[in-house]
């Protein structure tokens, strides 16, 4: 087996939940290989470098072909992800703000209130 198809191999290493989702990707243009837009039935072999957006871009070089779903560790052995790390999340604080007028916070409002500023 040199090939394989490419909605197959997405749906055979876990990135996408079910065949039909990897399929549905690959014709509304999430799935790119080696820069090329892919169709579901495009073949695929070692080495080439697939780009899959679903939840988030993630940039994969086959390292193996699977056609039959596996587990996750040996998924990961299958593929070298080239995916850069995400930028660290900045954490703002909140600002909590009553609106002018509303009168006095009742006995849940001061809960909500002390709730979100970590009391």
């Amino acid at each position: 087996m040199a090939t394989v198809r490419v909605d197959s191999w997405i749906w055979a290493v876990r990135l996408a939940k079910t065949r039909s989702a990897a399929t549905a990707a690959c014709k509304a243009g999430h799935v790119r290989v080696n820069g090329e837009r892919a169709k579901p039935a495009q073949s695929i072999g070692v080495g080439d470098e697939v780009r899959v957006r679903l939840a988030d871009e993630r940039i994969l070089v086959v390292r193996g072909l699977l056609v039959k779903r596996v587990s996750a560790s040996v998924a990961a052995d299958n593929y070298t992800d080239l995916t850069p790390p995400k930028p660290p999340r900045v954490e703002v604080p909140v600002t909590v703000e009553r609106d002018r007028g509303s009168g006095r916070p009742t006995k849940r409002d001061r809960r909500d209130l002390e709730r979100l500023r970590g009391r």
